[in-house]
């Protein structure tokens, strides 16, 4: 499998392309870069080498928004996490999880998708590179990555990387962090460029 370093190069070719090669689709110009689980922290440290170099070659600055951080702030906004401690200990974990996706997908609530359009609205797309890191914070079974690229559709031009840690599997079918599969939480998504699923 092509290692970690060499996929972030490829990503980096294709960023600073002209025209960019991000995207599958000019309406979509979102791609998904999966990475092992176990390679987090070194793929962190080598995402802020590359923001760097995107800035100083490029004249492109990347933004970073932390999906898990995204996640707590809209439980905190909405009925707190005393809320969530309390039901999670009254009817478990999994309990505790189905409220916090409810927060996240409920039109009552801050969707997942309005909160991120909401942190993104003042980016350009010409200056602009959306990293979305921190997908952890959707484990093991709160939401699919899928659905937030989703939700960016049609309404962001702004280049966005979603990633994606988990594996390779049939296609362009992932696993979210390597959890068995019991329902369909991966990236599966046709118009989508995936990077790091070859073998």
């Amino acid at each position: 499998m092509i290692s970690l370093e060499d996929n972030l190069k490829r990503l980096e070719s294709d960023l600073v392309a002209q025209p960019m090669r991000l995207a599958a689709h000019s309406d979509m110009p979102f791609a998904i870069f999966r990475y092992k689980p176990a390679d987090e922290f070194p793929l962190r440290k080598k995402l802020r080498l590359l923001a760097i170099s995107l800035s100083e070659n490029h004249h492109r600055e990347a933004v970073f928004v932390s999906i898990a951080q995204l996640v707590w702030d809209i439980v905190k906004q909405c009925e707190g996490t005393e809320y969530l401690f309390k039901t999670e200990a009254a009817r478990g974990f999994k309990a505790a999880q189905e409220h916090i996706n409810k927060l996240l997908t409920s039109e009552d609530y801050r969707t997942a998708g309005k909160e991120l359009i909401s942190r993104i609205a003042h980016l350009d797309p010409a200056k602009h590179i959306l990293f979305l890191v921190r997908a952890g914070g959707f484990a093991p079974r709160i939401y699919r990555c899928s659905a937030l690229l989703d939700d960016l559709h049609d309404q962001t031009m702004v280049p966005s990387v979603l990633f994606y840690p988990g594996s390779p599997e049939v296609g362009t079918d992932l696993r979210f962090y390597d959890l068995p599969v019991e329902t369909s939480l991966g990236a599966y998504n046709y118009r989508v460029k995936i990077y790091g699923t070859e073998r």
